[in-house]
């Protein structure tokens, strides 16, 4: 059974170490992605990473934590300004609803937008029906569920 979902919500990124970090859901982008900065390839004991921070300064939850990953892969992703451009893709989980799901996210700068990471039809697909009047369906879950404990 599908699971509704909002135009926008709060989801977990343990692996990142993200806690109720704002998203918003886009059936118009295939693809999801997270806002981060200073994205660039290093190499690292001969073999290429990625290496990335999350957010930027201005964002409440931005640590300053730069995380590497070999994990990786490189996608051409056409912006919503119609622009194609060349985006790294790690591969990591999400926690929403309760539940873990893997999730892959493309690292971009997201400065100037509202929500540091949108959720794509990609990740979607087959698990949720989007309701645009809800909003924070299951962050409103997760507290209600960590009041009733």
């Amino acid at each position: 059974m599908k699971i509704t979902i909002g135009r926008s919500d709060k989801a977990d990124f343990p692996e990142l170490s993200l806690l109720d970090i704002d998203l918003k859901v886009d059936s118009g982008a295939y693809t999801s992605s997270i806002h981060c900065t200073n994205i660039q390839e290093i190499i690292l004991k001969d073999e290429l990473h990625v290496q990335f921070t999350l957010l930027d300064p201005t964002h409440p939850l931005f640590n300053n934590t730069i995380f590497k990953t070999k994990k990786y892969t490189s996608k051409a992703v056409k912006s919503s300004n119609g622009i194609t451009e060349i985006r790294f893709l790690i591969a990591t989980e999400i926690i929403i609803f309760g539940q873990q799901f893997p999730i892959e996210l493309t690292l971009t700068e997201r400065k100037e937008m509202k929500f540091p990471i949108l959720l794509g039809r990609k990740f979607l697909k087959k698990k949720f029906i989007i309701d645009t009047t809800k909003k924070n369906l299951s962050y409103k879950l997760k507290n209600k569920n960590e009041c009733a404990l």
